[in-house]
């Protein structure tokens, strides 16, 4: 066995595979409990919170009494945390407080455009606002014949290929433009990809949905559908909540005001709304609850594997823009995609990018400024640099395809999902479980449209 902690060179401190296991244990219990015996099961619904707190609260304490500087960054991802779940948690509440009714029987062809409308909404508000304000009324028009596949790919095109256009859509494209990839330039560069990859997965979705259609009894779903009106929204006025929150991405970080803003719309939104709204979308604070006590313990448990990753990286040989697709993809199913994809595209700048750029990302590394990268990142968006013979700006395109589209890949590849999930599961939808998820529709669907969409434009 590898010791815990593995001393280079008597200063430098790399960080044991070992302390990845309370990472790869946790992702483990959540895909394997509730497929356990009811009593075990049971157990874990009551105990998961301690689980999951605890498992981090082991890799924090290891980060601050054994590794250098390692109390900061526990600080630091405990800010991400933080950062994370107000945004999640305030675009659950209200998007509680909007009930939203379509009448009419849900065909497929309605359902597609749906979902085709979800995706240019998920570039706008964000794969999490668009998850929150459009899963329940997705889940009421198909309540008549809604089954585990209706879910699975509200999670695959509203949740995370939809938003693979701006940085408001997915936190990763975020902090790419942070570090200085321009706000439209994904939506110029990225639009083919995005359509294959939608189109496919809405083709793939139709025809699922046909076969659905036709098992329900025609006046089961007459009876079902006559009662709602054609469209009925109530609780517009949180609307203006909406935005506040998705304007709050681009508000300052310095004294929490981004968070504070978000809370606050929270706040309103819950208590200038009626409750009888809230009660038409049996909204219950549970969702939340478990997304909430269960990322606490992935953001901390990860910490390892992303050091890991941004230690070894370079050691992977890549230089060609489908690898970087693949990796980064590949990683993001499982980790966090915003740091994943912050590793990335630092592996390359350190590995791809020319001599004066990796000597420039150097010198930010050795100044501790990460957020200085800004000036680094102009090389990827310029068609005049080439890597060999691929022009370089394949390569931001990899990272940002990959962080975002494998987020669908399981259920804690991006946050909305296990939201999306919660919702469903107090709805009495019946979803798949974790590994059922992976391997019934994942991995036969929608990992053949991915590897096909980087085989083509990458």
């Amino acid at each position: 066995m590898q010791p815990l902690l593995a001393s280079t060179d008597g200063a430098a401190f790399s960080i044991s595979p070992v302390w990845i296991v309370p990472f790869a244990l946790l992702l483990a219990l959540i895909a394997t409990m509730p497929l356990s015996p009811h009593g075990v099961k049971r157990l874990w619904e009551r105990f998961y919170p301690l689980v999951a707190i605890g498992l981090g609260l082991v890799v924090a304490a290891f980060y601050i009494l054994k590794v250098p500087g390692g109390g900061h960054e526990v600080f630091k991802t405990m800010e991400e945390y933080f950062a994370f779940i107000v945004l999640i948690g305030s675009l659950f509440v209200v998007a509680g407080n909007i009930h939203i009714s379509i009448g009419g029987e849900a065909r497929p062809l309605g359902n597609m455009l749906f979902l085709l409308v979800g995706a240019l909404l998920a570039n706008l508000i964000g794969t999490t606002g668009a998850s929150m304000v459009l899963i329940r009324p997705w889940i009421r028009m198909n309540k008549y014949r809604i089954t585990a596949f209706h879910i699975v790919f509200f999670i695959f095109v509203v949740s995370n290929v939809g938003g693979a256009l701006t940085p408001i859509g997915d936190p990763p494209l975020f902090l790419g433009y942070l570090h200085g990839v321009p706000f439209f330039w994904l939506l110029e560069k990225a639009m083919l990809p995005w359509l294959l990859t939608l189109g496919l997965l809405l083709a793939a979705f139709f025809v699922y949905d046909c076969r659905n259609f036709r098992r329900a009894p025609k006046p089961v779903r007459e009876k079902e559908t006559a009662k709602e009106p054609a469209l009925r929204v109530e609780g517009m006025h949180n609307l203006l909540f909406l935005l506040v929150i998705v304007g709050g991405v681009f508000m300052p970080e310095r004294f929490y005001i981004r968070q504070i803003a978000m809370l606050g719309a929270a706040v309103a939104s819950y208590f200038t709304t009626r409750k009888s709204v809230r009660v038409a979308n049996e909204f219950t604070f549970g969702p939340i609850k478990e997304v909430g006590f269960l990322f606490v313990g992935i953001f901390a448990t990860m910490m390892p594997a992303l050091d890991y990753l941004k230690e070894h990286g370079q050691e992977f040989g890549f230089n060609k823009p489908v690898q970087y697709y693949v990796s980064s993809g590949a990683l993001s199913s499982v980790l966090d995609n915003a740091p994943t994809y912050l590793n990335f595209l630092t592996l390359a700048e350190s590995s791809v990018a020319p001599a004066d750029v990796q000597a420039k990302a150097a010198a930010v590394d050795a100044a501790g400024g990460n957020g200085e990268r800004e000036v680094l990142v102009p090389w990827l968006t310029s068609t005049d640099n080439k890597v060999g013979t691929v022009p370089s700006a394949l390569f931001i395109i990899a990272v940002s395809l990959g962080s975002v589209f494998f987020g669908a890949m399981t259920y804690i590849g991006n946050g909305p999902n296990f939201m999306v999930k919660s919702i469903a599961d107090s709805s009495k939808v019946r979803t798949p479980t974790f590994f059922g998820y992976i391997f019934k529709y994942s991995l036969p669907i929608l990992l053949p449209i991915l590897l096909l969409t980087g085989w083509i434009f990458l």
